[in-house]
């Protein structure tokens, strides 16, 4: 403990935010919620990729009885198909980086609130999180905030 000169002990903690990132039950839940949001995008390109891939086999294996005309005509459409399936790609990769941005904001939010009101009822003076470059175990808080992340998560339903 830290003695101020007025003779009070200070309270400090420490949390790793990266673990809490990582381990609290509402990260799982927002990795959840994104997949199936993106799952039906995501079996489309796989649709369109299985299609063109069908697509280029087949004019691979009949390029030899094909007629001029015909194999111009066979190539664009491999062109167009390709160019199909990487603005899919893109777009699919746009988005999701979006949201996931979006919903990693919010459980950020979550989580410095979640560790002022445990630092606050735990009557702490001072939390500190990044830039740590030692912090011994006891006055590591990470897991207590954890739990209580866990505890609220369930009480929330989920």
């Amino acid at each position: 403990m830290i003695v101020p000169a007025f003779g009070q002990e200070l309270k400090i903690g420490v949390v790793n935010v990266p673990a809490l990132m990582a381990n609290a039950p509402q990260a799982a839940a927002v990795t959840d919620a994104l997949t199936a949001e993106f799952q039906p995008r995501q079996r489309e390109i796989v649709a369109k990729q299985k299609e063109l891939e069908e697509l280029t086999e087949k004019v691979q294996r009949d390029l030899a009885v094909m007629g001029e005309t015909e194999r111009r005509n066979a190539e664009k459409d491999v062109r167009e198909l390709q160019r199909e399936v990487s603005r899919l790609q893109n777009e699919f990769q746009e988005d999701l980086n979006l949201r996931r941005n979006e919903e990693l904001g919010i459980l950020q939010r979550a989580l410095l609130k979640e560790v002022q009101e445990y630092a606050q009822s735990a009557g702490f003076d001072l939390v500190v999180g990044d830039g740590v470059l030692y912090a011994s175990s006891a006055v590591n808080i990470t897991e207590n905030v954890l739990r209580a992340m866990e505890a609220n998560f369930q009480a929330a339903g989920n």
